[in-house]
């Protein structure tokens, strides 16, 4: 967590954005902001996404070591949450397990033991499953720990592209919109993320899933 919020903290200042205007415009309290950036709290799922909109970069380069994202970005957007996002980079993990060659960026392979991970709060983790320069791309392994949530409160998350799921174990509940969705062990589903979700965890074990991520062409 010091690290991402390290990341967090470098990349809103190149930003130009203070922390109470990230807050504001996230609508979360200046104080949480502080606390994630200092590693002392852990963001939602909806807080890191309305993060990375509102700052203009992809969730990717929040997988980074903190010395790799370095190139400048976009002001942040004004006057609401944005919904789109920016497409990655194309940087490396943080264990470098891919150099910056033609052939690195097309192929990637990672052992378990070298996915790059992010801890959010209520027991939520991703493991990024393969880098590839892609742009708007997320493959991911993510765990919910008995009664997690990818909320906190009110936010929903909202962003660009779709989504897709499959539960490797446990089950999860998925509000899409109006609809409530429980999956179990060997289903699946896929959705449009610009329609407010929320996933929660209902169960008494862990859930498992491998996810993808994936936005629109603009």
């Amino acid at each position: 967590m010091d690290q991402l919020g390290q990341r967090l903290k470098a990349i809103r200042l190149r930003a130009g954005v203070s922390l109470r205007e990230l807050a504001r415009q996230a609508d979360v309290s200046p104080s949480l902001v502080s606390q994630i950036e200092n590693g002392k709290s852990q963001p939602s799922v909806a807080t890191l996404y309305a993060f990375s909109q509102l700052l203009n970069v992809s969730v990717d380069e929040l997988f980074e070591a903190a010395d790799e994202a370095a190139a400048p970005i976009a002001a942040v957007r004004k006057g609401r949450r944005a919904n789109g996002s920016a497409g990655s980079n194309g940087r490396m993990d943080p264990v470098h397990a891919w150099r910056p060659t033609e052939y690195a960026n097309r192929v990637s392979v990672v052992h378990p033991s070298h996915r790059s991970s992010l801890t959010m709060a209520e027991g939520v983790v991703w493991e990024r499953l393969a880098a590839t320069p892609e742009h708007g791309v997320n493959f991911m392994k993510i765990t919910y720990a008995p009664g997690a949530t990818s909320s906190d409160g009110d936010h929903l998350s909202t962003h660009d592209g779709y989504e897709y799921g499959f539960v490797v174990a446990g089950e999860i509940e998925i509000t899409v919109g109006g609809e409530v969705f429980l999956l179990r062990e060997g289903e699946s589903l896929g959705f449009d993320s610009s329609i407010p979700h929320v996933l929660r965890n209902p169960g008494p074990v862990q859930f498992e899933g491998i996810w993808f991520v994936h936005g629109r062409e603009h």
